[in-house]
């Protein structure tokens, strides 16, 4: 890395909380970076209880020109008001912005060299992502991601709509974005970025980067996504996991109304999220949706509902879909 004089180039966003078993990895993927310019790694603790603060404050020490941490009292994340976001934004002021959070690592030294070599030479591009391993905690054992192969059928043709289509064509560790693409992105939307309606806030983001610009892929392996048994998209508790799958799909579907994406693809995710919102509603019946369903649309479920048989319906459904496959 350059010297302090040169021109900063990248800031790696960083949110870690209670991942004391895993920060250091992460952190040593960040000093380990070989690259002829400038870049910060901005490590913010969200109010952990773990012992991960007193981990961050040691690599602080050791590497003041990389480290940049920030300190919470108080958990930000939880207060869901766009808090994080915005004291995440003050202290980010590369001309690219990389993630990774606290429980994943990169593997690759040149991943960002690699990464920005390409975006400054191709000014069309708004962002670049790459492949990763996935390593499964509970069994300790690492895996291609499963839509590797889409990735590279895709290559640098990913649109807005293969976004929506495929859960995690772009993972967020793998990311860097121009900062004024990021900038932009969150002016476009106030009821996705400014409302803290939706729990997932990667993927509007990619969707609206490839709506600004080309998304280069690099078809390296960069970087390891950690599987938790409890994280933000492997939660415990059906009904825990039909709340994130209704604010996942119910996201999409307001994405695909929003901007009259294909026919085909909008069927498809309005029926994904008819799905997730029925089921949701039969363990929560007093929900009331941020994306409601399309009018006319399901009224002998919502009927169902209202006399408390929606539940058993579905059970049965789901159960005669799983005979079908079965003999499929």
């Amino acid at each position: 890395m350059e010297g302090n004089n040169s021109p900063l180039m990248v800031s790696i966003r960083c949110i870690t909380y209670n991942h004391k078993q895993y920060i250091r990895q992460c952190l040593d993927g960040f000093v380990m970076q070989k690259t002829n310019f400038r870049f910060e790694a901005i490590v913010h603790d969200d109010a952990s209880t773990d012992g991960t603060a007193d981990i961050i404050r040691d690599y602080a020490k050791k590497y003041p020109d990389i480290i940049k941490p920030i300190f919470e009292t108080e958990n930000q994340y939880s207060k869901r008001n766009g808090s994080l976001r915005k004291i995440m934004d003050a202290h980010m002021h590369g001309k690219y912005i990389a993630y990774c959070e606290g429980d994943d690592f990169w593997t690759d030294p040149l991943k960002l060299q690699k990464q920005i070599d390409f975006l400054e030479n191709h000014k069309e591009y708004s962002m670049s992502h790459t492949n990763c391993l996935c390593y499964n905690q509970n069994k300790q054992k690492y895996t291609n991601d499963p839509i590797e192969q889409k990735k590279s059928e895709i290559g640098n043709d990913l649109t807005c709509e293969d976004i929506i289509l495929y859960p995690r064509i772009v993972l967020t560790l793998t990311v860097v974005i121009r900062k004024s693409v990021y900038e932009q992105i969150h002016k476009t939307d106030p009821f996705i970025f400014d409302t803290g309606n939706f729990l997932l806030g990667d993927i509007p983001m990619w969707y609206t980067a490839a709506r600004l610009g080309k998304v280069h892929y690099l078809n390296e392996t960069t970087s390891v996504y950690r599987v938790l048994e409890n994280s933000a998209s492997h939660i415990k508790g059906k009904q825990n996991k039909y709340k994130f799958a209704v604010s996942a799909q119910g996201l999409r579907a307001y994405l695909c109304r929003r901007d009259n994406l294909s026919k085909e693809l909008s069927s498809l995710i309005e029926k994904r999220y008819a799905n997730a919102l029925l089921h949701h509603l039969a363990l929560n019946p007093d929900y009331k949706p941020v994306v409601p369903l399309l009018p006319k649309t399901h009224l002998f479920e919502l009927y169902l509902k209202k006399i408390k048989l929606l539940g058993l319906y579905l059970v049965l459904r789901d159960s005669l879909k799983k005979i079908k496959n079965i003999f499929k």
